[in-house]
């Protein structure tokens, strides 16, 4: 089962813009995540309705960001792009017959319930602008000829 990218690509074109001193067109955007540019417009056009990021038409256009990177969380993004599946994992069968498949159901479904919800009880407790610290001490090492 192929993984869902989505939070992980709007984080990283988030930073981008959160670090360039100008609009990004969604051509650039796409260009570092390797995608198709309608697909970051949709995306981005969700955060806009948020009011996390906005866009000017015309020459020197594109998209920026609008809101306090100290106001808004992972979850705050996460919730932006549809709450995406956690876990590529599941169980078999969704309403099994057999007894023994409900018993393991049971003990994993409680499971991967447990691990979600706290992995996104976490994402509340990281802001875009302790994300784009995180960037900047890693660029400082990396300008310093350290990786």
């Amino acid at each position: 089962m192929r993984q869902d990218s989505k939070l992980s690509s709007v984080l990283h074109v988030l930073l981008h813009m959160a670090h360039g001193d100008r609009p990004f067109t969604s051509e650039e955007l796409a260009g570092f995540l390797g995608t198709n540019p309608v697909l970051v417009r949709r995306v981005l056009a969700g955060l806009r309705e948020r009011g996390y990021v906005g866009s000017d038409k015309g020459h020197g256009g594109g998209w920026r960001i609008t809101c306090d990177l100290r106001e808004v969380t992972l979850h705050d993004i996460y919730e932006a792009v549809g709450t995406p599946t956690v876990f590529a994992m599941g169980n078999r069968v969704e309403q099994p017959q057999c007894l023994v498949e409900r018993a393991v159901n049971e003990a994993l479904g409680s499971a991967f319930d447990e691990a979600e919800a706290l992995l996104i009880s976490r994402f509340k407790d990281v802001t875009l602008a302790e994300l784009s610290a995180s960037f900047n001490t890693h660029h400082k090492g990396v300008q310093h000829g350290h990786r």
